[in-house]
């Protein structure tokens, strides 16, 4: 299949206009059969699935105990099967764990080797890569579309509008290995290439769309990257980490939150994952994505200290300089505290 023209800025435009689609190499399917496989898995994770529709996609995460996220993944039911998208190396380690919390019902946990997933954004492409796979298979095409582009019910947006997140209509298929060259053929004919991750990756950062392979670490909260936007219920039953999701918003703030930072005076050499970030010469937080995008030139995704001024200047360090930042508030110093609880008198003022 043609990879699509191999400038990046390029690649950038035809995902977008829909004249390439995303190989997603990175990306694994596990699949879930049985009649209580959704009210179980509704036990688990933090988005609300008992009651999926077949065709509808959600985002969820898998949380620590402590609330602390362990998993993101993309959930898409058929009305017989539920799948679940997400990176290649967790995949293994998720469908592990979910074997092991089956005690009782109807629910079967299988791995996908045979699938694979490709990427594309609402246009020519997707149309096409949808049609090719219907043509291919026996089956029902299976499509994941991202949620991003809303608020989800049940969730709450930490980030003011308008939302660049707004107009993201990225989603993902899974396409069969048996099917692979049929489907390729037919993207071929239509003029439709293939771009690199690095092309979709600099869309995502312009979309301040959070992806845990980034933005996550050990101590990640859904709140500091504004994931209550798309993938928890505020109001669902409960599920392992709720506490912490209800005490940080409800009573709480966010130890961090993400910004986007342009980057000014970049060299060839982006900042890194892991690079600090510093107010007047002291760390206040570090850089979890960073891209060169056609329109917005370098940007980076970060996330710092929630108590960094809204307004400040940044820099950013890299191994060749330090590079001044601007930031754009994904996630405000404001977020949280939704609930005001009243403070009970002292006795010695009563």
């Amino acid at each position: 299949m043609a990879i699509a023209n191999a400038n990046p800025f390029i690649q950038q435009r035809e995902l977008l206009s829909g004249s390439a689609v995303v190989p997603r190499t990175d990306r694994s399917v596990v699949r879930l059969t049985g009649a209580d496989r959704l009210t179980w898995l509704d036990g688990l994770v933090s988005q609300q699935v008992r009651a999926l529709e077949p065709g509808r996609s959600v985002e969820t995460l898998v949380l620590t105990p402590q609330g602390r996220v362990q998993y993101q993944v993309s959930v898409v039911d058929d009305g017989t099967r539920t799948f679940l998208i997400l990176d290649t190396a967790a995949a293994p380690a998720l469908a592990e764990w979910l074997d092991a919390m089956i005690f009782s019902g109807d629910v079967a946990v299988h791995a996908e080797p045979e699938v694979t997933v490709w990427g594309a954004f609402a246009a020519a492409a997707s149309h096409t890569l949808e049609a090719a796979l219907a043509e291919a298979t026996d089956e029902s095409v299976v499509v994941w579309r991202d949620p991003w582009n809303a608020l989800e019910v049940g969730g709450v947006q930490y980030a003011a509008e308008p939302h660049p997140g707004n107009a993201w209509t990225y989603r993902e298929y899974l396409m069969p290995l048996a099917a692979t060259a049929q489907v390729t053929a037919a993207l071929n004919a239509a003029d439709i290439g293939t771009a690199e991750l690095g092309a979709w990756d600099a869309l995502r950062i312009a979309a301040w769309r959070p992806r845990l392979e980034a933005e996550g670490d050990d101590a990640l909260l859904p709140h500091e990257v504004d994931w209550m936007r798309s993938a928890v219920h505020l109001s669902k039953g409960c599920y392992r980490g709720q506490e912490t999701v209800a005490k940080v918003h409800n009573l709480g703030a966010p130890p961090r939150r993400l910004v986007l930072l342009h980057l000014d005076g970049m060299s060839d050499t982006l900042p890194e994952r892991g690079n600090e970030v510093l107010l007047d010469g002291v760390p206040v937080g570090h850089i979890t994505s960073a891209a060169r995008h056609g329109e917005d030139g370098p940007i980076a995704l970060a996330l710092v200290k929630r108590s960094t001024s809204e307004s400040a200047i940044l820099d950013v360090v890299t191994e060749e300089a330090v590079a001044r930042a601007t930031q754009v508030i994904v996630v405000p110093t404001s977020a949280g505290h939704a609930v005001t609880v009243e403070k009970l008198p002292r006795l010695r003022d009563r």
